[in-house]
């Protein structure tokens, strides 16, 4: 997997609220990573969820997998937040 810098992050960012599926899967693997950004389950879990919205099905394998590690309180967070981002950015 390559290195993810902060000028790719921002630029996923950018490409997310345009609704690219790559770019909510990058995303994804960022946060489920540490890459550029510190771990947080919470958030790779709506970037994936956003992604496996858009069609990506490597996105549903990884947030499986996250899913796995998380407390049925953080996926709920999760959930609440893409829900919160599909208002914002559709």
């Amino acid at each position: 997997m390559a290195c993810i810098d902060v000028d790719s992050l921002t630029q996923y960012e950018t490409d997310a609220r345009q609704g690219r599926a790559d770019a909510l899967y990058n995303l994804g693997l960022a946060y489920s990573t540490g890459q550029g950004v510190t771990v947080d389950y919470v958030a790779a879990h709506k970037w994936f969820n956003l992604a496996a919205l858009r069609g990506v099905d490597e996105a549903k394998s990884w947030r499986a997998q996250i899913s796995r590690e998380m407390a049925p309180t953080q996926i709920a967070e999760a959930q609440r937040l893409a829900r919160e981002w599909l208002s914002m950015f559709r």
